[in-house]
């Protein structure tokens, strides 16, 4: 404080402290899952038409702003519990580097700017945008806690974000594309806790009282069922009439081997490598899943347009 009592400006040093702190727990790689928004852009055709693409970029833009905000409310509740986690525990929260106050104010402000944001841009978008914010701080505050009831919750995120997606371009939701999208959440939902359990070991309970709950040999089981059922929902949904006579063409079946092969690897990653409690890390930082996903969205919009 100044002679007169006010309040001095924080140094650079203390600034740049604040700036990077809330940089690492919003989380940016996390933006990644919004990809799932672009969905319907892409199976809808509506990928050549610039106002549609805007209006994608905007609703991508402004779920990151919500995932952010979630994020920071998250590490603000699990700051104890994240101390005791040999990889959360250097998390600026948790660590001290990021205050309490500092992180509130930023979540409060990009949830305002993500809802104020959606607002703007369709009312039924930001409808599931609040949806998708309310699921998201009741998961926080109590699901994540609840056997099975958690993995489902991950999973409605990602529908959430695939139906606001159809939502923002005013474009119908396909039955398909809501099964395939649960079916794959939920693996990746259980491969995440599978990930936890295994790298916690007898530290999960004190960790997450949940996870207690859960077995390596349960996991594995409904990995297995859940895999299974995705393979089978997107071939279905490859082959089927309707598909067919709405992009004129059966050629969407030739990207099975791409889904196959993606979750065949993951699983790799997760029982060879210990992967799978970051999604998106094992997305950016495997090869040949990276190479196998960005085959499979060229060979899609090779087909469809």
């Amino acid at each position: 404080m100044n002679p007169e009592g006010s309040v001095l400006p924080l140094p650079v040093a203390a600034r740049r402290g604040i700036l990077r702190g809330l940089l690492l727990s919003a989380r940016p790689k996390q933006w990644l899952k919004n990809g799932a928004l672009l969905a319907a852009l892409v199976f809808s055709r509506r990928g050549e038409r610039l106002g549609s693409v805007t209006r994608e970029a905007a609703a991508v833009l402004i779920f990151c702003a919500l995932v952010s905000a979630v994020y920071l409310f998250n590490d603000i509740l699990d700051r104890d519990r994240d101390r005791l986690h040999p990889e959360k525990r250097f998390r600026p929260i948790a660590s001290g580097e990021l205050s309490i106050a500092a992180a509130a104010v930023a979540a409060a402000l990009l949830a305002a700017a993500g809802l104020g944001g959606a607002a703007l841009l369709a009312r039924p978008f930001a409808g599931a945008s609040a949806a998708y914010l309310v699921l998201q701080l009741a998961y926080s505050l109590w699901v994540k806690h609840w056997v099975l009831l958690d993995v489902f919750a991950i999973a409605a995120g990602f529908v959430l974000r695939v139906v606001a997606g159809a939502l923002a371009i005013a474009v119908p939701i396909s039955n398909w594309l809501y099964l395939c999208t649960l079916l794959l959440a939920l693996f990746l939902a259980l491969a995440k806790r599978r990930a936890e359990l295994s790298t916690l070991e007898g530290e999960a309970e004190a960790h997450r009282k949940n996870l207690a709950l859960y077995s390596l040999p349960l996991l594995d089981q409904l990995i297995a069922i859940v895999s299974a059922c995705t393979i089978l929902a997107y071939s279905l949904y490859t082959l089927a009439p309707e598909t067919v006579q709405k992009f004129g063409t059966d050629g969407l079946k030739f990207t099975v081997p791409c889904v196959l092969f993606g979750l065949f690897r993951y699983l790799f990653l997760v029982h060879r490598r210990g992967a799978g409690g970051s999604p998106e890390k094992v997305l950016l930082g495997d090869g040949p899943l990276f190479a196998d996903v960005i085959l499979f969205v060229t060979l899609v919009v090779w087909v469809l347009y």
